[in-house]
């Protein structure tokens, strides 16, 4: 018996376990997929792959197109759901429309989750721009600034034993760091900044800037709230204004009893 075999023999539930897997495979292809590429992607028979996909397509889990299947409606009303049970992201959008510099800016809420982050909320500005990251995708923390605002939180140590000390990241442009030791110089430079920086690390042409928002309470968690801006467009002064204002809005959506706000 093969370790996967063994593992499904102990599943309480494998219909479930492949539902989810089909839909991460929906999820990683950013499109439709065929009922013969599921099947594939899943190791099981066609047949097998319809039944699911009828059941999940009568939850609103997926829907089908010319093209094959692809995620439904309710993954996104799930999705919403999943960010709006944090008290901060549903104050998020009125603190950034008060703000006189984020009111006009690109902002974006992002959790860790893995060694990624993990984009949940938007809030478009004012300004007239085709940038950022869509919600619900992911960017390696190391390279995007809001996984280093929530990066530089946690000691070396930490941030070593989460990426592996031989780590090498994707080269997403040129300006990517590729190693574990620039990554921790930018996190030392963040942390005595106030504010983590991304100079056209993870999208070219675009400056991030971000600071770490700690949970309102013990059971969230921890979130970074970030602006985009046009590496054009991004001087020394517009990145402090910025910057100055994202430590603003993150005091503003500290809970004022926590440990953090005390700190």
């Amino acid at each position: 018996m093969s370790d996967d075999d063994a593992r499904e023999g102990r599943d309480p539930a494998p219909a479930v376990t492949r539902s989810i897997r089909l839909l991460g495979l929906l999820a990683e292809a950013g499109g439709p997929r065929t009922l013969t590429e599921l099947a594939t992607g899943l190791g099981l028979a066609k047949s097998s792959t319809a039944n699911l996909c009828l059941a999940l397509e009568a939850g609103g889990m997926i829907e089908r197109v010319a093209q094959g299947y692809r995620l439904g409606l309710r993954t996104a009303e799930l999705g919403g759901a999943f960010a709006a049970q944090f008290n901060q992201i549903r104050e998020f959008y009125a603190v950034c429309e008060a703000s006189p510099v984020l009111s006009s800016e690109l902002v974006q809420v992002a959790m860790l989750d893995g060694a990624d982050a993990l984009y949940l909320a938007r809030h478009e500005g004012s300004r007239t721009m085709r940038i950022g990251t869509p919600l619900g995708s992911r960017l390696p923390a190391a390279l995007s600034a809001t996984g280093r605002a929530l990066l530089m939180t946690r000691t070396d140590a930490e941030v070593e034993a989460l990426l592996g000390a031989d780590v090498a990241f994707p080269a997403l442009t040129e300006r990517s760091a590729r190693g574990l030791p620039a990554l921790l110089e930018a996190l030392r430079a963040g942390r005595e900044r106030g504010w983590a920086i991304d100079g056209e690390e993870s999208f070219r042409g675009i400056i991030g800037v971000a600071v770490p928002l700690d949970g309102w309470s013990p059971a969230d968690p921890q979130l970074a709230l970030g602006v985009a801006i046009p590496a054009a467009d991004a001087g020394y002064e517009r990145i402090e204004r910025v910057g100055r204002a994202l430590q603003e809005a993150a005091r503003q959506l500290t809970n004022p009893f926590s440990a953090a706000a005390r700190a």
